[in-house]
């Protein structure tokens, strides 16, 4: 009879030990996790505590946010998570996307109010689709004229957004002629069609406005999903329908509940179509329906709580992180100092970021990946630019604030502390993580799909287009949103470029003085003034932190989906 198997050690020979040290090992590395996971936590805590101070509350206020709110939505997500995972998810989902909505179009609000009016707004989007629709019907008449084709792509938007040539254009024609001695030689342009719209001595109301450019557009866009989807317009048309009227009832609504009538049509716009495209997909499904209550819980909650807490007479508490703090300006006292000039700041800065970087990464990437020889004395080069970009991510950022100080400031003479040259800064920084992140997104595609493509006669352009980028286009927004994520945080290079530690406006272009989240939280924390360190300071780091955190967490949701869909 043969004597039994025995387990036999790892590199070691010996006999009944190779599972105490792998045992072992999953132990230490749990406990090191935890430990570093829970001085997070506390850390966090400790910051959310000084922002929040929820001790300056009555305790009757605390008990009764805790029977109202606390007690219902926890327990539902302790029944989610141990009986029904789906509705966990679907929970989660509707409850995030209003506050995403929420916080992009607080994102656009100021924008709008900063950077471009509505009037401004309605023209460019106008200009833009009969631009567009230019292409469009083009490519429908004449479909085989390539080379019409190529000049109605540049002419069309050009001629309808800047006019022929452009005003900008000229300025510079003129003054290089100027210079060589030739006097100005461009004297006659042809008026965009942004530009006659708002020549019009009348036009609808702002909010009349914002809804023709945004709702109806965002609303169409969804319910166009949603009648393909379901197979019949109806559906899609109901959506469109009440989106508009809600949008347009915010004539009454918007004074009433305090966003005023352009923010709630920007809100409505920007919340209920995709809530409204989720909650269809997860009833037609018929999937994880429980997961709706959850939402209904957390906001009959919140506003039981407000009305029992009124009515009995409790202080809530005195918060530094306010809607004041994100309205107000900095200032020497800390109870009116706010984040607003550096809030504007940081989404100016992060508009430049995704313009610049965006699509020469992802140009890039697809160069590198798709056209690029692997051999030959161009594929040697080709290696040598990918280990330079490998090795470009990992330069610390204060290298990137040096070489945009000598590059933008002192060889372009860009304006010092301008909002773009931090942008330009910053997105030199992440441009090789968008690069990699992109590259291994479009490597991930299977070869058979390209392969497939090219037998029924497509060109390499063509399997890019519609094969490949279609396939890697997750892959790509999560790297590059999470490079994003790291982007709004940097404060190394905005000190190298000379941005400013605090103003008291915001800034009206991209040319102008800025500041930045992240610098202005700096300037905080060399303040003697102890309210300064601790509860401004905290709030700011709370501020930051909650966009950190959406734009990680929009990054998961993300692959989640796509890793499902695969």
């Amino acid at each position: 009879m043969a004597a039994p198997e025995q387990d036999v050690g790892f590199g070691t020979g010996e006999s009944g030990i190779s599972r105490i040290r792998g045992k072992a090992f999953e132990a230490v590395c749990l406990a090191a996790t935890s430990f570093a996971l829970m001085t997070v936590l506390v850390l966090l805590l400790f910051v959310a505590a000084d922002a929040f101070r929820p001790l300056s509350a009555d305790p009757g206020w605390h008990l009764v946010y805790f029977l109202t709110l606390v007690v219902p939505v926890v327990g539902l997500a302790a029944y989610y998570y141990r009986l029904d995972d789906p509705a966990g998810e679907v929970a989660y989902s509707t409850t995030g996307i209003p506050i995403v909505g929420t916080l992009v179009a607080g994102a656009l609000l100021v924008v709008i109010v900063e950077l471009i009016s509505v009037i401004e707004l309605f023209a460019l989007a106008v200009s833009t689709a009969v631009g567009v629709g230019a292409i469009v019907a083009h490519g429908r008449l004449r479909p085989r004229a390539a080379l019409e084709r190529l000049g109605v792509i540049i002419l069309a938007p050009t001629v309808a957004v800047f006019g022929l040539p452009p005003a900008e254009f000229n300025t510079v024609v003129n003054w290089a002629t100027t210079q060589l001695g030739m006097g100005p030689v461009l004297q006659i342009r042809i008026t965009s069609l942004r530009e006659l719209i708002m020549m019009v001595p009348v036009l609808p109301a702002d909010w009349l406005l914002l809804v023709l450019t945004l709702t109806v557009p965002v609303a169409g866009l969804f319910a166009l999903f949603i009648g393909r989807r379901r197979g019949n317009r109806r559906d899609g048309l109901l959506l469109l329908g009440g989106t508009v009227v809600l949008a347009a009832a915010g004539f009454v609504l918007g004074p009433i509940v305090g966003t005023g009538v352009e923010g709630w049509v920007i809100l409505t716009s920007l919340t209920v179509p995709p809530l409204a495209f989720y909650v269809e997909g997860v009833v037609r499904r018929d999937e994880g329906t429980q997961g709706l209550v959850f939402p209904v819980v957390l906001v009959v909650g919140v506003l039981l709580g407000a009305f029992l807490v009124r009515q009995l007479g409790f202080a809530p508490p005195d918060p530094w992180l306010d809607l004041g703090f994100l309205l107000n300006a900095t200032s020497r006292t800390p109870a009116d100092a706010g984040i607003y000039p550096a809030l504007v700041g940081s989404v100016m800065m992060m508009v430049v970021i995704i313009v610049a970087t965006f699509p020469v990464g992802v140009g890039a990437a697809i160069y590198l990946e798709e056209y690029a020889p692997s051999s030959g004395p161009v594929g040697r080069i080709v290696t040598l630019i990918e280990i330079n970009i490998g090795n470009l991510a990992g330069v610390p950022s204060v290298v990137y604030g040096l070489l945009a100080l000598a590059l933008f400031i002192r060889f372009i003479n860009m304006p010092t502390g301008s909002v773009i040259v931090g942008a330009l800064a910053v997105g030199l920084l992440i441009l090789p993580i968008v690069i990699i992140s992109a590259q291994e997104a479009i490597r991930a595609v299977p070869d058979s799909h390209r392969q497939a493509s090219y037998g029924m006669g497509a060109t390499r352009w063509q399997t890019v287009r519609n094969v490949v980028l279609p396939q890697a286009m997750p892959g790509i927004l999560t790297g590059t949103i999470l490079a994003l994520g790291r982007a709004i945080g940097e404060t190394a290079p905005l000190l190298m470029v000379g941005l400013a530690a605090s103003v008291r406006l915001a800034p009206n272009g991209f040319f102008d003085l800025g500041a930045a989240m992240p610098r202005q939280i700096f300037s905080w924390s060399t303040q003697l003034d102890p309210a300064f360190r601790h509860g401004v300071l905290a709030a700011g780091v709370v501020t930051l932190l909650a966009v950190l955190l959406l734009m990680n967490g929009t990054a998961i949701v993300i692959r989640n989906k796509y890793q499902r869909e695969s």
